[in-house]
């Protein structure tokens, strides 16, 4: 066997100091290192022109390598101060969101060039929905407990009880937030420290990751935006739960915010797996109710801690808006016709589409049986008929479904970040619809597809990009196409 040419520029496990030059898709800045041997790019993720950082590389070919972001050592000229505590989550918060949005749209732009084959993409671009709060957007947050903290000032890990993220290139070591991240709710995230002390003194351990122990391993927290009503969940192992008092917890957190407790659940993991929710464990009812209601455009939805839903809902109206302004753009291909709506989720784009028809039957399809379930009572709950929903993978059910083929002339498709599988994108090709809405959370599985779809006969008609997540890499699309 041929012994493997050692690269002459980087090696594994290296840690480096580089200049951010430029920005790729998915947040992946480009930094270059020039030496005798010629030119070397090394891709950093989280990172901006400009910025000098730490990185550390973890894979690496002849002719590029990737590394995992450490520390920001210098920051870029077109990056501002913020009256928020910084976090691993929000990489870009400190650059004005008027360039996040400029990055955003010149790198999806050319994924769609480089992967979609679509030259003229420029050409089909209609807009760019930005989200309508900049700060204080989430709905969910998952906080992490761990028995390694770090000390700032002596760049070290410290032995020590912390709340808050798993500090930047780590994951064995926490960091505390003391404060608002201006992200998610700032009346909640000041007084996090103060939910952390609490626990802190009842001598309970939190997780240590490294040794696979501890007590205290994750709070999640969900907001309606509806009713400003907050639903927590306290993960923990089991071993020493008599000797945490879930009821007093309870009562302590309605002394911090009063009536905005919607509820408190707790949820027992023994598993060593980094997760807040394990597939042996349990979820049961402390205090309160374990749902709360949400709206988007005008309807209600019941939304429990396992349920999927938008993180963003204000975004999110934005987002539904443009998948039902495309879909409804030739209503006679939606009215008195069946529409699928494959990988539905909860059913919301669903119920839109039927309060906006006449007499169109959706079809909703998604493989999570909870998903379908909250779709159904959704339905219910806001008084739309028309709709039929199914658990069930998208492939096998267009299988075992003809009765439902003959009349679509529309598809709602709106896959997970994995994008659409290839047998089951050539099934949905093979419906012969004369147009397909698709949304998508990550615009390179996207612009994979697209180049299928476009092989297939179907061309972009228009494309649209929305913000859903600022301060991060994240960009959601929307994607009309047409049957050539």
């Amino acid at each position: 066997m041929p012994r493997r040419e050692r690269n002459k520029f980087v090696k594994r496990g290296q840690i480096l100091e580089l200049l951010i030059e430029d920005y790729a898709y998915g947040g992946k800045g480009i930094a270059r290192i020039r030496n005798e041997h010629g030119e070397f790019v090394v891709f950093v993720p989280n990172t901006l022109p400009g910025q000098l950082v730490k990185a550390q590389v973890k894979k690496s070919s002849k002719t590029y390598a990737e590394c995992k972001l450490f520390e920001v050592l210098k920051y870029s000229d077109d990056e501002v101060d913020i009256p928020y505590h910084t976090i691993p989550g929000a990489p870009y918060i400190k650059l004005p969101i008027e360039k996040q949005h400029e990055y955003k749209k010149q790198s999806t732009l050319e994924l769609f060039k480089r992967i979609g084959k679509v030259a003229d993409i420029e050409d089909k671009f209609d807009e760019f929905v930005t989200s309508p709060n900049t700060f204080h957007y989430r709905n969910k947050m998952e906080y992490g407990f761990s028995a390694i903290g770090y000390n700032h000032e002596l760049k070290t890990d410290v032995d020590e009880f912390t709340l808050g993220f798993k500090k930047r290139g780590t994951w064995w070591c926490g960091d505390n937030l003391n404060d608002d991240s201006g992200l998610f709710d700032a009346e909640f995230e000041s007084q996090l420290k103060d939910i952390r002390t609490y626990c802190e003194a009842t001598c309970l351990a939190p997780w240590h990751a490294p040794q696979k122990v501890g007590f205290f391993r994750y709070f999640v927290v969900r907001k309606s935006y509806k009713t400003k009503k907050l639903l927590f969940n306290l993960v923990t192992t089991s071993y020493d739960l008599p000797k945490f008092d879930l009821d007093k917890f309870a009562e302590f957190l309605v002394s911090l915010f009063g009536n905005r407790v919607a509820g408190l659940l707790h949820t027992f993991n023994d598993e060593i797996g980094d997760r807040t929710i394990a597939t042996s464990g349990s979820i049961s009812l402390v205090y309160g109710k374990d749902k709360i209601i949400e709206e988007l455009l005008n309807l209600d939805f019941e939304i429990s801690m396992k349920s999927f839903f938008q993180t963003n809902p204000k975004s999110a109206e934005k987002l539904y808006t443009k998948v039902i302004d495309y879909a409804l753009e030739n209503k006679e291909a939606i009215d008195n016709t069946v529409v699928m709506d494959l990988f539905c989720g909860t059913g919301t784009i669903g119920q839109i589409l039927a309060s906006r028809s006449e007499n169109t039957k959706i079809v909703g399809v998604d493989i999570v049986a909870s998903a379908i379930e909250d779709a159904k009572e959704n339905a219910k709950r806001n008084g739309i008929e028309g709709l039929k929903f199914y658990a069930a993978d998208v492939g096998k059910f267009l299988n075992e479904h003809p009765e439902y083929t003959d009349k679509i002339r529309t598809i709602i498709l709106d896959p997970a970040r994995a994008g659409i599988a290839p047998k089951t994108l050539k099934k949905i090709i093979n419906l012969n619809a004369e147009r397909l809405v698709y949304v998508s959370c990550n615009p390179a599985t996207q612009a994979r597809d697209t180049e299928q779809l476009m092989q297939a006969g179907y061309t972009i008609k228009k494309f649209s990009l929305v913000d859903q997540f600022p301060h991060t890499a994240h960009i959601e699309t929307v994607v009309l196409f047409e049957k050539a």
